[in-house]
């Protein structure tokens, strides 16, 4: 749920980058961190798990626009990936405004792959929050590797993507479809709280 300053002019909203282990989260983030000027970012935030991590930095937008004389801000934040931090998912994904399901391209990653689209449904469904109506964007990670490993963007959509909601081949280590896919999920965000505000 958004967060609406007045004194600062700021609306900040939450998006949450959701998706198996190893899927290429941590990397969209990093890429995003690294590449967003110092003034208009906050600082990386990392809380380390054994064998995984949350991720959490926030950014000023720099081409969003404002809504009603409002300056953008996202928070950006990763889950862990492993189903057995299912507590952390939950409490990482109350509040979000939209989410970035990152699916791991590999053939055979596909189990993993539903298994935690069908993770994310029953955690937002136990917050209230129909699916269907959060602003969702799918990224089909790591489609740069060999193609005999990956499988085509189609057949992931066809397995994945039961909304058919704007999906992005991507190749996060080399930032290939990291911004669009950041671009696509804060166009609809914006677009949902302009809605619910007029």
């Amino acid at each position: 749920m958004s967060l609406v300053n007045f004194t600062t002019r700021e609306i900040t909203c939450k998006i949450v980058y959701y998706g198996p282990g190893r899927s290429g989260k941590t990397t969209n983030l990093q890429y995003v961190y690294d590449r967003v000027p110092g003034n208009r970012r906050g600082r990386m935030v990392s809380l380390a798990t054994a064998t995984d991590r949350t991720l959490f930095f926030d950014f000023l937008p720099l081409e969003l626009g404002k809504i009603s004389g409002f300056t953008t801000r996202f928070q950006l934040y990763t889950v862990p990936g492993q189903v057995y931090y299912d507590a952390t998912r939950k409490l990482v994904l109350h509040g979000a405004d939209g989410v970035v399901f990152v699916a791991d391209s590999q053939a055979r990653q596909l189990d993993e792959n539903i298994e935690s689209l069908q993770n994310l449904q029953m955690n937002l469904l136990e917050q209230g929050v129909d699916i269907r109506t959060l602003p969702l964007v799918i990224q089909y990670n790591k489609q740069g590797l060999p193609p005999e490993l990956v499988l085509p963007v189609d057949e992931l959509d066809d397995v994945l993507n039961f909304r058919s909601v704007p999906s992005f081949p991507a190749d996060a280590l080399n930032g290939k479809g990291v911004f669009e896919t950041l671009r696509a999920v804060s166009e609809l965000v914006l677009r949902k709280l302009s809605e619910d505000r007029a």
